[in-house]
């Protein structure tokens, strides 16, 4: 067994429930996320973020508007919808439980 894939999955496994949580908190631009990723210790690309977004998208959880911006082309920033919003407490659950669970198991 390979452990950088064992940790790989791990991470993979949680990115979702940490990028949800972020955008929670209130509308949020795609750069800021990895900016907030990497700074709290879990650093991830864009070009792994931008499939994440479009699919949490797809699935009806975000909403995005454009904001024109006054040194580029205009930026795309998500915030979570009302389905976003059930879909996320249904994780944050989710992840409260599993890690009381392992918290407990690793003691």
């Amino acid at each position: 067994m390979n452990v950088e894939n064992i940790q790989s999955q791990m991470k993979k496994g949680v990115l979702e429930f940490c990028i949800l949580t972020i955008i929670d908190r209130g509308e949020v631009y795609p750069a800021d996320i990895v900016e907030e990723l990497k700074t709290k210790g879990m650093p991830v690309l864009e070009g792994t973020l931008y499939p994440l977004l479009t699919r949490l998208k797809k699935a009806g959880y975000l909403d995005y508007r454009w904001v024109e911006s006054t040194g580029g082309p205009p930026r795309k920033y998500f915030s979570m919808n009302a389905e976003g919003k059930k879909f996320y407490k249904a994780l944050e659950t989710t992840w409260g439980e599993l890690a009381a669970a392992v918290k407990r198991i690793t003691k």
